[in-house]
């Protein structure tokens, strides 16, 4: 009897989700932690298992150039849900929240009739700039949080159905964050995995990666469970499914960088009817087009300066569609722990074949909590606790190629020039090669001239100002 009410209930919500869905397309957004996009087989990965994912993008569409202005979290998500750059939130640094009077996309979608909700983590503020539904997870990941994340979304989702509202639905997974506690690494051999040329392959990193990569193939699965769900509602056809890695990993040159690892997002995407399968949008694509291109996905209308993104709605439906020449990325130190207070902005352009990266302060050492180490070790003081960074140290003094990765864990050049379509592992800087450039004058000129619009002309007068405002408030 019991299993005969549930199955009840759940055709009396699909009818009353397929008259809804009449209206207005519902949206399930799936936010993953810290994740690698080259982790996801979609993206070229020849070890990790994500095949929920690459189903997406088999049947829907992969954003090949989708990058985030900053890679951490707070600015990363503020940026996804306003559609406003974090020089104009003010969330360069990471744990910053938002200007007064910010708004998000819960305000553009409430007007039209939409619930918005945001289940999981949340790391954005204050609560006016984002009023979401909130519905948080377990912030100790002492336990597998995915499976109430399933439970609060789809008890969101069959609220919606019930009042006969189209949804607009934030799952934000802790999956691939580290500690890496996650997953099942039985599945994974440290020995057998494939390392990419980024790093300097030693037992601890490869240790490593059989933790991470359980993890990815642990949001993996929240995705094809969240799928399964909505297709048992009837509500797939009429829904925008979208995938997101965030930024890079915390192992080394992703998060906490301009580097192509830490602002590269996967992002692939699935809406019957309107995606093509298979399909692989080039364009360059900036995380704050996603709250404009929804919102016109659900039949909004923006006004002039509510985003800083453009909507790439064309895009999704297959459409030939540019929205930028250039993306431009940013890192301060400040607020992180390990480094609050160094001095070592960074400021990145790009273009689709060319990355620039600007290290104004690049006479002094830069680094973060994943580096420090590996910075002791190099100067000869004792470390607290080896990791990935500081393995590498040792395999330095006798190979060439790992002393030159070492010492660009924490000393960088002004400038760092890359043809990503040759270099896309951003190895060789080829910023004193002749027949760049042209390429470089032009970018730098851009990028001068970008910075000053956004009122951060001088990134090291930029940064100390952070830093003075962090000091001032613990006073």
């Amino acid at each position: 009897m019991r299993m005969f009410l549930i199955a009840f209930v759940v055709a009396v919500l699909s009818v009353c989700g397929i008259h809804a869905a009449s209206q207005k397309p519902n949206i399930v957004f799936i936010l993953a932690d810290d994740m690698n996009r080259d982790s996801w087989g979609a993206y070229g990965s020849v070890d990790c298992k994500t095949p929920n994912i690459d189903r997406i993008a088999s049947e829907g569409v992969r954003f090949e150039r989708a990058y985030s202005s900053v890679a951490m979290c707070a600015p990363y998500r503020q940026e996804l849900y306003s559609g406003r750059s974090p020089w104009r939130t003010g969330t360069l640094p990471n744990h910053s929240k938002s200007k007064a009077g910010t708004k998000s996309i819960p305000h553009y979608l409430k007007p039209l009739g939409y619930r918005v909700a945001l289940v999981g983590k949340s790391h954005v503020g204050p609560k006016d700039a984002y009023p979401f539904e909130y519905f948080p997870g377990d912030k100790s990941k002492a336990v597998d949080p995915n499976p109430a994340c399933i439970q609060r979304s789809m008890e969101f989702v069959d609220s919606c159905l019930q009042e006969e509202k189209p949804f607009c639905l934030f799952i934000a997974s802790n999956d691939s964050h580290a500690p890496f506690t996650t997953g099942d690494r039985s599945v994974y051999d440290a020995d057998a995995l494939t390392i990419p040329p980024y790093w300097v392959d030693t037992p601890e990193l490869r240790a490593e990666l059989v933790k991470y990569y359980a993890e990815v193939s642990n949001f993996d699965k929240l995705v094809g469970q969240m799928r399964k769900e909505l297709e048992d509602r009837g509500l797939w056809e009429n829904t925008i499914f979208m995938v997101c890695s965030e930024q890079g990993t915390q192992l080394p040159f992703a998060k906490w960088t301009c580097y192509d690892n830490g602002l590269h997002s996967g992002l692939v995407a699935h809406w019957a009817g309107m995606t093509q399968a298979g399909s692989v949008a080039e364009e360059l694509v900036s995380t704050a087009d996603v709250t404009p291109t929804l919102v016109e996905a659900a039949g909004g209308r923006l006004k002039p300066g509510d985003c800083d993104g453009k909507s790439f709605l064309g895009m999704l439906k297959g459409k030939e569609q540019t929205l930028h020449s250039y993306v431009y990325g940013a890192f301060s130190n400040c607020n992180i722990i390990g480094s609050r207070e160094r001095i070592f902005p960074i400021r990145v352009i790009r273009s689709k074949s060319f990355s620039l990266i600007y290290n104004p302060n690049y006479r002094k050492q830069t680094s973060n909590t994943t580096l420090d180490d590996a910075l002791a070790m190099v100067s000869g003081e004792p470390i607290k606790k080896p990791g990935v960074a500081s393995s590498w140290v040792d395999v330095a003094k006798e190979d060439a190629f790992a002393e030159t990765l070492v010492r660009k864990l924490h000393h960088r050049p002004e400038y760092e020039l890359y043809h990503l379509e040759k270099d896309p592992y951003e190895l060789k800087n080829e910023i004193n090669n002749p027949e760049y450039r042209e390429v470089a004058r032009v970018m730098k000129k851009q990028l001068r001239s970008k910075l000053a619009e956004l009122g951060d002309a001088d990134p090291i007068e930029t940064e100390k100002s952070l830093v003075s405002v962090k000091k001032e408030k613990k006073k």
